[in-house]
């Protein structure tokens, strides 16, 4: 989902790589967070995940799973649309809000961003979905050691249903701030409670290949492409793992996917250019 170096590119790119941890992630079974230790605090469950408490809250709660829908596939305008209309229906549903942060992150609209995901964590206090979603925002948006810190308690959370995607946001932070040490403990831990959480496979085989790890690239990319269609980005590193590696074989099989299924992409355009 990202090319190598991520740290260097542009931010809507890097909220697009966190789309999938906040949306995709698969269930998985709460362990300890980074560093270890019990939640510490009034633990909160997701809003999202409780049963509304009155028709108009149902209303809004099916918007919201209509706008999630479509932000799982790149549908902003529809998905920012459900939210809108889920708040005409209960304007203190924390997740209509939660939404309508998330798309205006991905758009760029940091201000409006930080707007609504306020709003929701004044409606919901220690909603570790809303939590997860803030914490990496406050990461895209300059300040990385509160939104360390914001997911660090998320994890720690018993009733956060999916601590992968906290694990790969952490991971994506620390990669903002250039510490591929740190960011690969995050992808080995979402990795860990989350055994096919694709991005966690993809960056840790995008670290591996930085520091000239081959075998172990090789690997974790495997192991993305025997759950995950292979995609621009993948399939570019795919390549220079096997130039690096000097098997012919794959660099065709590579090679091949970017000019037949990718020839739009900039991978495409990089492969060209080498």
């Amino acid at each position: 989902m990202n090319p190598s170096q991520i740290q260097h590119i542009p931010l809507r790119t890097l909220c697009a790589a966190a789309l999938s941890a906040v949306l995709l992630g698969a269930c998985a079974t709460t362990g300890s967070g980074a560093g270890g230790g019990g939640y510490g605090g009034s633990a909160v469950r997701p809003v999202a995940d409780q049963e509304p408490k009155n028709s108009a809250q149902a209303r809004a709660k099916n918007n919201v799973d209509l706008g999630m829908a479509y932000m799982s596939l790149g549908n902003f305008g529809v998905a920012l649309d459900e939210a809108r209309n889920a708040v005409k229906h209960d304007s203190s549903y924390a997740p209509a809000y939660h939404l309508m942060g998330l798309v205006y992150m991905y758009i760029d609209d940091l201000n409006a961003s930080r707007e609504n995901f306020q709003r929701a964590r004044s409606l919901a206090p220690g909603d570790p979905d809303i939590e997860n979603s803030y914490g990496w925002f406050q990461c895209v948006s300059g300040n990385t050691s509160a939104g360390l810190e914001t997911l660090r308690r998320v994890v720690k959370n018993p009733y956060f249903r999916y601590p992968g995607r906290a694990y790969t946001n952490m991971g994506l932070c620390y990669l903002r701030d250039k510490d591929d040490q740190q960011a690969e403990a995050m992808f080995a831990h979402a990795l860990q409670v989350d055994p096919k959480n694709p991005q966690a496979m993809f960056q840790l085989a995008d670290i591996a290949f930085r520091r000239g790890d081959l075998n172990h690239a090789r690997k974790y990319l495997d192991q993305f492409h025997s759950s995950n269609e292979p995609d621009p980005a993948t399939a570019w590193l795919g390549l220079r793992i096997a130039r690096a590696m000097n098997d012919t074989d794959a660099q065709e099989h590579y090679g091949g996917l970017l000019r037949e299924n990718f020839r739009q992409s900039k991978e495409y355009r990089e492969m060209m250019q080498q």
